[in-house]
C-alpha cells in the first residue's frame, strides 16, 4: 500500500485538481479492482484506492496530503501559484450587523416582514408559542421548562429569518 495517495489513484501531484478529476480516477480504479466482480478483484488496491479518494476528495484535503508529501520529503521550494481563473473564487461571509446599526435593523423589521413571507412566518410563530405553553403544561415548575422554551424560541428566531425580505441594498 503507497502512502503516497496521489500515487493510489494515478494522479499527478498537483493542488490544482479538481474534484471530478479525484473522482474519475477513484472510479475508474473501483470498477476494475472491486472485491464483487467475477475475478475477484483487488481488495488491497481497491481498499488503497478507496483511503486515497478519502483523502483527496476535497480541495483542501488534497493540498494538505500535498502538504504532508512535501514535508515528508524535506521539500521546502515554493508551491507553484495556481492561476486564479482555475481554483474556485472563496465564499463570502454574509454581512453582519454592526452593534450600531441595531435600531435600524429593527425599524426595517416590520417592511420586511411585508416584503418577504408572512404568513409563514406566522404558523411558525404559532408553533413555537403552542409548542411553549404546551411545555409549561406539562412540566410546570420544572427547572427544564425555561431551557425547552428558550430553545422554541431560539428555534423561531433562527428559522424565522429565510421568511424575511432580504434587507434594503443586499
Amino acid at each position: 500500500m503507497s502512502a503516497n495517495p496521489f500515487e493510489a489513484l494515478g494522479l499527478p501531484e498537483r493542488g490544482d485538481l479538481t474534484d471530478e478529476q479525484v473522482r474519475a480516477a477513484w472510479r475508474k480504479i473501483a470498477a476494475a479492482t472491486h472485491p464483487d466482480r467475477a475475478d475477484g478483484g483487488d481488495l488491497a488496491r481497491y481498499t488503497a484506492a478507496t483511503a486515497a479518494y478519502a483523502e483527496l476528495r476535497t480541495g483542501w484535503s488534497r493540498s494538505e496530503a500535498l502538504a504532508d508529501l512535501r514535508e515528508a520529503r524535506g521539500d521546502t521550494t515554493p508551491l507553484p501559484v495556481i492561476p486564479a481563473g482555475q481554483a474556485p473564487p472563496p465564499r463570502a461571509a454574509p454581512p453582519r450587523p454592526r452593534p450600531g446599526n441595531l435600531l435600524a435593523a429593527i425599524g426595517q423589521l416590520p417592511a420586511r416582514i411585508r416584503r418577504g413571507r408572512p404568513v409563514r412566518l406566522l404558523v411558525r410563530a404559532a408553533v413555537a408559542a403552542a409548542l411553549s405553553l404546551v411545555v409549561l403544561q406539562l412540566i410546570p415548575g420544572n427547572p427544564a421548562a425555561p431551557a425547552d422554551v428558550t430553545g422554541l424560541v431560539l428555534w423561531f428566531l433562527l428559522t424565522g429569518r429565510s421568511d424575511l425580505a432580504p434587507p434594503p441594498g443586499q
